[in-house]
């Protein structure tokens, strides 16, 4: 059965017209042809309100003695048997009365709406349970009655019963709320305007959270990439640098001018861990954007520009707030910035400001974003290739009697600068082509060990040599940049490749899937948690690695999937880069989880659309098979009761043989019918043991005519590990149907032979045999194959043998036997 829905009319105070709106809804629902009830509703002799339950149907309450007086609460049972479509109940957050069916309303509603029954209930913001210490601080009243936040975050619908202070306070004046006696008083004290409207804001508030919730997960199922500026959502660019304290202080002032604005604070550190900030300055900058209602974030990205308007999209930001740069003035050589690159890359969808502070141009530490992604090994080694390779190289010519010629020279310099941009990039190529021009001047180019030019074509050939070798080294770097950035989209590309596929087969399980996000981004353990609600613990749907994380707040890396599942990822922080492809992991870890939930509970229907139709078999085996012999015992013991008819003792003894032969026809039926039960509900118990065959075999034909089955058992075959008992009544069942097919004088075979490491028994009947495409469904409980009459059994016997067979871990297949009939073969494991 569907859940039903759940609609809160939600207000900022007493009075301003939830009640009203909701028998509104309910008068609404009502013309449109549902079947709506009122469950409960409180009017308080509000005249307006009374008249609004005119033409609604209203279900009986239930009387409760407490304490020498009586009280009425909403009768749970009573809605359940009436089982409305839609049902209306006030006051959401109501205690009930000790005694009542649960303690508070709240748990009522949540029996209505498992039971698929429709709520529209209302509820005051004051009575939230995580507000409940800010109302108190605003009214100076605590409020006793809550509810917790998240039986209303789950509401399916939330509406905003809004009124003015004033126009609340009108209402209460004219009577419209209270009772005249109580008008003065409320005035003066809750119903005071700076009450109503702390109030009023705390409901906005909310409720604008809400939709912010609402709309970030529609973004998130319709991919919507590009920003909507529903709300003034800043974020803040920090450096771990001083004048960090100053920008959250002016990006909080900015997010003041805008209803509902929201302040996030982003530092982005290099994946080397190349950074000068201070941990201390960072923690202080946490505390201070924590303490003006704002959030920390901390993402990885050698291109800071680059992961830091990948944040700001990610979480729908409208503005960036950036301090103006610190280096000085030379240094921009090195290139525009990160808040000129930021500006220009932010596009039409983006503001960018660009804040003065007291470290302005004071200098900073060269930019190393290039190198970065290089490795610290590799970039000491393009610098002493790059400062110490010409030096070595000079020693090398210098010391050689050979004149190689300028030339030469110049082509084995550039060979050292191209092998340092290859190595550490474009800056040790820099440092390379410099120090290897101020060499070959001094040592190759006359006048020797001087810096002066005597020949002008030197000069030309040193300058075109310096161009050329920036050139190469710029070219070079480029490349490198280049190849790293198809490398990793080609990685990117696998891994969605792999998503997709895994999506469209269907192939990957939970674990298989987590163990791939955790090698694929090299972290120590992958856990997806989830959670009934916003207070309820964190449990593992699923884990990959050692020792995962038991809530996300203790992960390096959390991705929410859901309002109550997130993934959590311990070893290291990401990069912002890396959070687009963890978002599709996420996002197929929550998919594999829905599918296995929903495969799990598509084998649980099948379980009992199976356990219907058996029951349902069970049904007219009992109507028929089960009263064939009760009524010939009942006709015997009648006949045999009679004094009008004096039997011979040939009479009396064919009537105690048909008696005799019913009750046997019972006891067989309701054994295979109790079998058949053990089986389904999976209480049989093997009690695996050694035995041998020519002990327990004949046992089991004790119950067959004599000279109806052949036993061919030898004495050399192996001990077999089985449970006798089980054995013994798989034995019997497949031998009765055997007999019961065979021809009178053709007996039934009954054979053994070891094969490997098992044992064969195979029940051999000269009867009409089975068609291969019934082989299976005779295995079937309640089936009985082609014409078979109905005294014959209702079809238990070989689903009870088999099922024993397996439950000792053999098996009982059907084979044709040659020459006409059905060979059944019984496969036991040999004792070693």
């Amino acid at each position: 059965m569907a859940r039903g829905k759940l609609r809160i009319h939600l207000g900022a105070a007493p009075g301003v017209g939830k009640t009203y709106a909701m028998l509104s809804e309910g008068h609404r629902r009502l013309e449109r042809g549902t079947d709506c009830v009122v469950a409960f509703v409180e009017h308080h002799d509000r005249p307006r309100t009374e008249v609004m339950l005119h033409g609604l149907e209203q279900i009986p309450r239930r009387e409760l003695e407490y304490r020498g007086s009586t009280f009425s609460e909403m009768d749970v049972h009573a809605v359940l048997d009436r089982a409305p479509a839609v049902a209306l109940v006030d006051e959401l957050a109501h205690t009930n009365i000790p005694g009542s069916r649960n303690p508070k309303r709240w748990q009522d509603v949540e029996e209505l709406l498992a039971a698929g029954i429709d709520v529209v209930s209302t509820v005051n913001i004051q009575h939230l349970e995580s507000l409940g210490d800010v109302v108190e601080s605003i009214t100076g009243v605590r409020q006793r009655e809550t509810v917790p936040d998240e039986v209303v975050r789950r509401a399916d619908q939330i509406e905003l019963v809004d009124m003015s202070p004033q126009a609340l306070r009108r209402r209460m004046a004219h009577g419209n709320i209270y009772k005249p006696d109580k008008v003065d008083a409320a005035l003066s004290n809750y119903f005071r305007p700076g009450n109503l409207t702390a109030l009023r804001e705390l409901a906005l508030l909310w409720v604008a959270d809400r939709v912010d919730a609402y709309l970030t997960e529609y973004r998130s199922e319709h991919r919507v990439s590009r920003i909507w500026g529903s709300r003034e959502r800043i974020v803040v660019g920090l450096t771990g640098g001083p004048e960090g304290r100053t920008l959250i202080r002016r990006a909080a002032r900015l997010a003041e001018k805008g209803a509902g604005g929201e302040v996030l604070a982003v530092y982005i550190a290099r994946s080397d861990g190349l950074t000068s900030a201070s941990p201390k300055e960072l923690a202080v900058q946490r505390t201070l954007v924590e303490d003006l209602g704002g959030t920390f974030h901390h993402v990885i990205g050698d291109d800071i520009p680059s992961a830091l308007l990948d944040f700001a999209r990610g979480v729908n930001a409208t503005q960036i707030v950036l301090g103006v740069s610190r280096r000085k003035g030379w240094q921009y050589v090195f290139g525009p910035g990160v808040g000129a690159t930021v500006a220009r890359e932010s596009g039409p969808d983006l503001d960018v400001h660009l804040i003065t502070h007291g470290e302005a141009g004071k200098g900073r530490g060269l930019p190393a974003a290039r190198g970065a992604r290089l490795g610290r090994s590799r970039i000491v080694c393009g610098w002493l290739t790059g400062v110490v390779g010409p030096v070595l190289l000079t020693l090398l010519l210098t010391h050689i009697d050979a004149d190689l010629g300028l030339a030469n020279d110049m082509l084995l310099f550039l060979t050292l600068t191209v092998a340092a941009a290859l190595f550490g990039g474009l800056l040790p190529a820099l440092a390379s082509a410099a120090f290897g021009s101020l060499l070959l001047n001094y040592y190759f180019t006359p006048p020797l060990h001087r810096l002066t030019i005597a020949d002008s074509k030197n000069l030309v050939a040193l300058v075109v040599f310096f161009a050329v070798a920036v050139s190469v080294a710029s070219v070079v770097d480029l490349a490198a940049r280049r190849t790293h950035q198809a490398a990793r989209l080609r990685a990117e590309s696998e891994i969605l490749s792999f998503l997709a596929g895994s999506v469209l087969r269907g192939e990957t399980s939970l674990g298989a899937l987590l163990e791939r996000m955790r090698e694929t981004f090299g972290m120590e353990s992958v856990a997806l948690l989830e959670r009934e609600n916003e207070v309820a613990p964190w449990t593992c749907a699923g884990s990959a690695g050692r020792r995962p994380v038991p809530r996300p707040e203790d992960a390096d890396v959390d991705m929410p999937v859901s309002d109550h599942m997130a993934l959590a990822l311990s070893g290291r922080v990401l990069p912002a880069s890396d959070r687009r492809i963890l978002a599709a992991f996420a996002a197929q870890a929550a998919v594999v989880l829905d599918r296995q939930r929903l495969q799990s509970e598509a084998d649980q229907a099948k379980e009992l659309a199976e356990g219907n139709r058996i029951r349902t078999a069970l049904l007219a085996a009992v109507s028929h098979d089960l009263r064939t012999p009760l009524a010939g015992i009942k006709a015997s013991v009648s006949s045999l009761r009679s004094d009008d008819v004096e039997w011979s003792e040939e009479d009396r003894a064919e009537l105690l043989a048909a008696i005799e032969e019913g009750a046997d026809r019972l006891d067989h039926l309701v054994g295979n019918l109790l079998d058949m039960s053990r089986l389904q509900t999976g209480t049989v118990t093997s009690i695996i043991r050694e035995a041998d065959l020519d002990e327990v075999i004949p046992m089991a034909l004790l119950g067959v005519p004599e000279g109806s089955v052949e036993l061919d058992i030898p004495e050399t075959l192996p001990m077999v590990d089985v449970d006798k008992g089980l054995l013994e009544r798989s034995v019997a069942n497949v031998v009765e149907n055997a007999v019961k097919y065979s021809p009178q004088d053709a007996p039934v075979l009954v054979s053994a032979s070891a094969i490997a490491d098992r044992v064969e028994v195979r029940v051999v009947d000269r009867g009409p045999g089975v068609p291969d495409e019934a082989k299976a469904r005779i295995f079937e409980p309640f089936q009985r194959h082609g014409d078979s009459p109905r005294g014959a059994g209702v079809g238990l016997g070989l689903a009870v043998a088999r099922g024993f067979a397996e439950a000792m871990g053999g098996s009982l297949t059907a084979e044709d036997t040659p020459g006409g009939g059905l060979t059944m073969v019984l496969g036991l494991r040999a004792s070693r």
